[in-house]
């Protein structure tokens, strides 16, 4: 069996169809919610705070959790070409911090929905404990910054 590959958006569309997508990213969400219960035990709301995993690879659960969700990665072709509209994912300036971009092929208006679709992005982070802030960079381009909030000491 493979590995599940997760979308990040920064490169083409994990191969199979929509069915078998669907069902495997639920697949491979319910493994992180149940990680999530076993390695967050100690803690009141056990699903609502980023396990360790989570902490060690940001982009992949990240990407899980937006996905999961039903949010659309971008993607792009062999040559590097933007070939749909959806988050984009990858390491931000700080270690541990994922950056969310909303991007999309020339002329797809990705740029105008940006501040909805990011806002929908934080959203559902934000619900699986997660701190997401947006920012504009040059241009005015909007963009998440996306990290696990500080690991405390268990809650009860």
């Amino acid at each position: 069996m493979a590995e599940f590959e997760v979308a990040t958006g920064a490169a083409e569309l994990p191969a199979g169809d929509d069915r078998g997508r669907e069902a495997a990213v639920r697949t491979a969400f319910e493994g992180l919610l149940q990680i999530r219960r076993l390695m967050n035990a100690d803690t009141a709301d056990a699903e609502g705070v980023p396990a360790e995993w989570e902490r060690r690879q940001p982009v992949r659960a990240v990407a899980l959790a937006l996905e999961a969700a039903g949010v659309p990665p971008s993607a792009v072709d062999a040559e590097g070409r933007r070939t749909a509209t959806g988050y984009c994912l990858g390491a931000a300036d700080r270690t541990g911090v994922v950056r969310v971009d909303w991007l999309g092929p020339p002329g797809s208006g990705a740029g105008y929905a940006a501040e909805d679709a990011l806002r929908k992005c934080a959203d559902v982070l934000r619900r699986l404990g997660w701190d997401a802030l947006e920012y504009r960079g040059a241009r005015r381009h909007r963009y998440l910054e996306v990290e696990p909030p500080p690991a405390g000491p268990p809650r009860r």
